[in-house]
């Protein structure tokens, strides 16, 4: 199962999450992101975004074709569901105050995903503020946490602990400007017992080493990966303790 592995290595190893786009990728560009993921055995592949205008199923089929990297499905609505998939992030975002976004959706997903294979990992997402307006603010029409209310998002990470969620997702956005600041990771992950997810403005690997220090079991790089594949590499060798 995707989650007691991440829970076996949470404290001991870091772990790496390559996000895919569909959207932003052509058969192309997806063959060789995936040959990088191959070879710098990458933790595991997130499919999803905010907005996606095909079907999930094709593109996750055509990555597993040619990896055995799990893939987990990280929807940002119930079209970006796929039993083609191996697990699904059941996010809610926990940062604001839209019923869609905390349960409404859901409910409507809930008995799709009970008559699927998938494993399903309840997942607390928060939204921190960034410097800009990101596509998951706008879609879901909530405000962010600001970056400087350390206490809130502890606050917030501890109520969804306590209401059962299994990771924390904190999310400086697609396109961020700057990542989730280290205060902040470091105070959430020193406050909660179930791993910590961080993605969102990872942009170099000195942004990963500074998040990984802080405490994030995991993070998540999706758009620098986009432009520059050897990325991958410089920030999955930081899984090892001899490179932080």
């Amino acid at each position: 199962m995707i989650y007691d592995s991440i829970v076996s290595k949470a404290g001991s190893c870091k772990q790496v999450a390559l996000l895919i786009d569909p959207d932003k990728y052509d058969d192309h560009s997806l063959l060789r992101i995936l040959h990088y993921a191959n070879r710098t055995h990458t933790d595991f592949i997130l499919v999803g975004g905010s907005l996606i205008s095909d079907p999930v199923t094709p593109i996750i089929d055509r990555i597993k074709t040619n990896t055995t990297i799990p893939v987990v499905l990280f929807p940002g609505s119930l079209l970006q569901i796929s039993d083609n998939a191996d697990a699904i992030l059941f996010l809610s975002l926990v940062s604001g105050r839209n019923p869609d976004y905390l349960i409404g959706n859901h409910i409507i997903a809930a008995p799709l995903l009970k008559k699927s294979n998938l494993e399903v990992i309840s997942t607390a997402y928060l939204l921190i503020e960034n410097g800009i307006s990101t596509s998951v603010e706008y879609m879901s029409s909530t405000n962010p946490i600001p970056a400087e209310k350390v206490d809130i998002a502890v606050a917030t990470a501890l109520a969804a602990e306590m209401l059962g969620f299994k990771l924390i997702y904190l999310e400086a956005g697609s396109g961020a400007q700057c990542h989730v600041p280290e205060a902040m990771i470091r105070e959430v992950r020193k406050n909660v017992g179930i791993p910590v997810i961080v993605g969102g403005g990872i942009r170099e690997k000195e942004d990963a080493r500074k998040i990984f220090r802080a405490g994030a079991d995991i993070i998540v790089i999706g758009n620098a990966i986009e432009k520059d594949p050897l990325k991958l590499e410089e920030i999955a060798s930081l899984r090892s303790s001899d490179t932080m």
